[in-house]
């Protein structure tokens, strides 16, 4: 008996970006996107969000040739968005080798690695120390 080969219909890939991390599966479909299951226009309130999410499929048009399932947690609003914006651009660099360099170019395969730095002891922040007093 021959083996049968596990086709996966999905592609995954995940996206961060300062502490947010986005889990991001593609599926061949009408270029529907739901994060945390609900539909993006009730997850995002703000168009300029919205944009940044589409950005890659904008790029490669691909808009209307996948549906974007999202499980995003951490960090704010803006940090999601662009988690979720590496993440489908990696997902779409597995589906296809060929749109590797559209996606560079347009600098949406770097992960941007800017975080906040860790509070050090006596101080108030991290950099931030105690006011000094003369007297």
């Amino acid at each position: 008996m021959a083996a049968k080969a596990i086709v996966n219909p999905y592609i995954n890939a995940t996206g961060r970006r300062k502490s947010s991390i986005a889990r991001v599966r593609l599926i061949a479909g009408k270029g529907k996107i739901t994060i945390n299951k609900k539909d993006i226009d009730t997850y995002f309130g703000l168009a300029t969000l919205k944009q940044i999410v589409r950005q890659p499929l904008t790029i490669t048009n691909t808009l209307d040739k996948y549906d974007v399932y999202v499980t995003v947690n951490g960090g704010g609003l803006g940090g999601q968005a662009g988690a979720i914006r590496h993440g489908i651009a990696r997902a779409l660099v597995k589906a296809n080798e060929e749109l590797k360099p559209t996606l560079k170019t347009a600098g949406l395969l770097t992960r941007d690695p800017r975080m906040k730095e860790r509070k050090k002891y006596g101080l108030h922040k991290a950099r931030r120390a105690v006011q000094f007093s003369k007297r």
